[in-house]
């Protein structure tokens, strides 16, 4: 689902020649059909194997490479190619955002720049702050090694969905992180805006269990919508739904 900032935060799910605002459907019953695979790459008809590519794709195409979810293997900046250089060059050498956020506790994670604040909103953040901002992608993936070793990079999505999530003070705890910091990265600590993101997401109810939707065991569903956080739609049955999981999935949506 694509997003927009805002009190709530509006929630678009796009389709090839159309798009429902997600928001306006809370409180309505909602109908799940999946119909088939359709890879994002290569558009054929084929089991999807991860992040909605089929397996030949996955490991072919560069927006599949290792470093997209390891960034401290990005080797743009040395010149070096993983798949293509200039792709890779294009993504991994631009401005990148080393963060910290609250989604259940608090995690430590990378994104672009121009992923601020989409990147914290797909996570169900209920708050984040940026750490330091750095020139490539390189140095933000080794600057979150180091915080890994102290911090955790994933978040609880259960608990992030049942709204059980710890009270953090993001600011005390980024002016505690300089000493962290690799040497390489430490300069941008001080250059970097101390600036907190407070996010509101579209909810009428959490739920007090949660059953995931799995649509290869259960490819029809229907239930009243009751929320929407992260990239999860929430239902009345305490069931969710992770729409970025499904991508490559062809799916009939009832309303």
């Amino acid at each position: 689902m694509q997003t927009e900032q805002g009190t709530p935060i509006q929630y678009y799910l796009v389709f090839e020649n159309s798009f429902l605002n997600m928001n306006q459907l809370l409180g309505r019953d909602l109908e799940i059909n999946f119909q088939g695979f359709k890879c994002l790459n290569c558009g054929k008809k084929k089991k999807i194997y991860r992040t909605g590519f089929c397996y030949d794709c996955f490991y072919s195409i560069p927006d599949a490479g290792d470093w997209i979810m390891r960034p401290e293997l990005s080797t743009a900046h040395l010149g070096i190619a993983d798949r293509d250089l200039e792709y890779e060059k294009k993504v991994q050498l631009q401005p990148h955002i080393v963060y910290l956020a609250s989604a259940s506790d608090m995690k430590v994670g990378v994104t672009r720049k121009t992923q601020v604040p989409t990147r914290w909103i797909d996570q169900g953040a209920s708050q984040a702050i940026p750490l330091i901002e750095v020139p490539n992608r390189y140095l933000a993936g080794i600057t979150e090694v180091a915080l890994k070793d102290h911090f955790s990079d994933k978040i609880n999505w259960k608990k992030m969905l049942l709204n059980d999530i710890m009270e953090i003070d993001l600011i005390g705890r980024r002016n505690e992180m300089h000493a962290l910091l690799p040497d390489e990265v430490k300069e941008y600590f001080e250059t970097t805006p101390e600036k907190l993101y407070t996010l509101e997401y579209p909810v009428l109810e959490y739920p007090k269990k949660i059953n995931s939707l799995n649509l290869t065991k259960t490819p029809a569903y229907s239930g009243k919508l009751t929320g929407i956080k992260g990239q999860y739609l929430m239902f009345e049955d305490g069931t969710v739904f992770n729409v970025r999981s499904y991508e490559g999935f062809e799916v009939i949506i009832s309303v």
